[in-house]
């Protein structure tokens, strides 16, 4: 089990405390557990889809929760997890090369491999406590997440937080699509 390290939070990042008003999404965005295992729980077949992985500089906001140099390379990546064959989450992680290192030196080729099953194998990993926000069109997680969906909804329900190994830190952010709900 993961266990959970205090963080405070910017108000110049607008992520919330708690999810208010996410409706049916409340319960999984809450969900302090393995999101891999609960979809695999959830249903009949789970895979992760790789979508991309670069070396790039992350967000400002993200770049800020890891302390990493606003100017500093990491390696983002970006997968699908479907369930049943349908994509239900985006999932977004920033990697500072530096954390890839030592114990996490395997994080940047994990493949068709889930990061979170990773991460909670390991009982020495310490989660910051979950962020959330309500993704608008507007916001460049909102369009890659929504890339590829037929009718994108108005907003999107996301949730993030750090893993800390040691001095390593990684950046996790899951953004919830419509089609887990279904």
């Amino acid at each position: 089990m993961v266990k959970v390290f205090p963080q405070s939070l910017s108000p110049r990042t607008r992520w919330l405390r708690t999810p208010l008003n996410s409706g049916d999404y409340r319960h999984w965005l809450t969900h302090q557990g393995s999101l891999t295992k609960r979809l695999q729980a959830h249903a009949a077949s789970f895979a992760v889809q790789p979508l991309c992985v670069i070396k790039a500089k992350a967000q400002a906001d993200e770049a800020g929760l890891l302390c990493l140099p606003a100017r500093q390379l990491a390696l983002l990546r970006e997968v699908h997890l479907n369930c049943d064959g349908v994509t239900v989450v985006f999932a977004h992680s920033v990697l500072p090369l530096k954390s890839l290192r030592g114990p996490w030196h395997g994080l940047g080729k994990l493949g068709n491999r889930s990061l979170g099953s990773t991460l909670f194998a390991d009982p020495r990993v310490l989660r910051a406590p979950l962020q959330y926000k309500k993704l608008s069109r507007h916001h460049a997680l909102y369009r890659r997440a929504a890339n590829g969906l037929a009718q994108p909804p108005a907003t999107l329900w996301a949730r993030r937080s750090v893993f800390r190994l040691g001095h390593a830190a990684i950046l996790v952010t899951e953004v919830f699509l419509p089609a887990l709900l279904k």
